[in-house]
């Protein structure tokens, strides 16, 4: 029970690999927010299912990329449990089109939610957190690194992250708070379901090293250390949880 007694947030935590990393967390000892912007449903799944593993959690409904929201979310974070020790930065979207089919609406979608989102949450959290710091946990994306066909927008707002984590490491350090992003790989969750079939599938699948597709229990391991103590001396890093993928696009 590595973070017993620690309150965490996990953004866009309905399913997926944020349901998957909630779920750890929450065995881990953690009282979970799940966060959710429009599956209640889910978002109460994932919670019953983390009650019924022993653990303490609640559904919080919040648009990460609006700011009135964010800011009602962590005031009732603060009414509730006084206190907010990790935050999962995890709701996202991708819009995949080659740039001849770009669109500003998709791009502004992507930035908003997946860039501007992770700083909202994160302005809010450093005020909740305590004197002894807490964890920062951004979800990013191998497709930061990798070359991609018809990712280039998503790509970029995942090359944001991974340099916000950096710079916030450093600014936030000095406060106790630890700034780190996870890089999935291919991993099978709802919003990729049917894009993993066919010979991109094969092809995908043999430039992974480790042989198959990645399941959200692969990426919330990572999480669970990372919130963790065992990990008191790691800020800054981005940490590929892809099975051995890199540097393979298609």
């Amino acid at each position: 029970m590595k973070l017993n007694n620690k309150i965490a947030l996990v953004t866009g935590a309905s399913s997926g690999i944020g349901a998957g990393i909630a779920q750890a967390l929450g065995t881990a000892g953690a009282t979970v927010i799940v966060n959710y912007a429009n599956s209640k449903t889910g978002a109460d799944r994932v919670v019953a299912a983390i009650e019924a593993s022993g653990g303490t959690a609640s559904a919080m409904q919040a648009d990460m990329s609006k700011s009135a929201d964010v800011v009602r979310l962590f005031d009732t974070i603060k009414a509730d449990y006084g206190k907010l020790d990790v935050l999962v930065n995890n709701a996202g979207v991708a819009v995949f089109e080659m740039v001849d089919d770009f669109t500003e609406d998709a791009f502004h979608k992507q930035f908003n939610i997946n860039v501007l989102g992770y700083f909202l949450a994160i302005r809010e959290a450093t005020k909740l957190f305590g004197t002894a710091g807490g964890s920062i946990i951004n979800i990013s994306s191998i497709l930061s690194t990798d070359r991609y066909l018809a990712s280039s927008v998503y790509a970029a707002t995942k090359g944001a992250i991974d340099t916000m984590t950096l710079a916030l490491a450093r600014e936030l350090g000095p406060r106790g708070i630890r700034v780190n992003a996870i890089l999935p790989g291919h991993t099978n969750t709802p919003a990729t379901a049917g894009h993993f079939t066919g010979d991109l599938g094969v092809k995908l699948i043999a430039g992974t090293p480790l042989g198959r597709f990645g399941e959200p229990e692969d990426i919330a391991p990572v999480a669970v250390f990372l919130a963790s103590e065992d990990a008191h001396w790691v800020t800054g890093e981005s940490l590929r949880a892809a099975g051995g993928v890199r540097g393979v696009g298609y």
